[in-house]
């Protein structure tokens, strides 16, 4: 069973165009080289405040921020535990050497194993 990462970020929305940029780049080597089966990135246009939760309360968005959305699939945890690890070991992903065009510290991420797939 495939094994799926999430991922919430706020990004500025004046970086709209450079996010895109930016993970195409990224998508371009979990799925070339780290296995990753597909990657989808979803640029927020109906992402509500909420009163006690929300995306945009988890991640601290500013408002001139848009919130992302995005999920990596793998064949299965154990690709994704090896890719995942190639990730942070490779120096195309260090923030010093390579800045994201948003603010890393203020994302949320997580795996996840599927449980209903149709």
């Amino acid at each position: 069973m495939s094994y799926i990462d999430g991922f919430v970020v706020a990004v500025p929305t004046a970086n709209k165009e450079e996010y895109k940029a930016y993970a195409k780049y990224c998508i371009n080597i979990f799925k070339q080289e780290y296995s990753a089966i597909s990657c989808t990135e979803c640029w927020g246009s109906d992402v509500p405040d909420g009163e006690v939760t929300s995306f945009p309360m988890a991640v601290q968005a500013k408002a001139d921020e848009t919130i992302v959305f995005s999920w990596i699939t793998w064949p299965s945890k154990e690709i994704r535990d090896q890719g995942m690890q190639k990730c942070m070991d490779d120096p195309r992903f260090d923030p010093a050497t390579a800045p994201m065009p948003f603010d890393g510290k203020r994302m949320i991420y997580g795996g996840f194993e599927v449980l209903v797939d149709e």
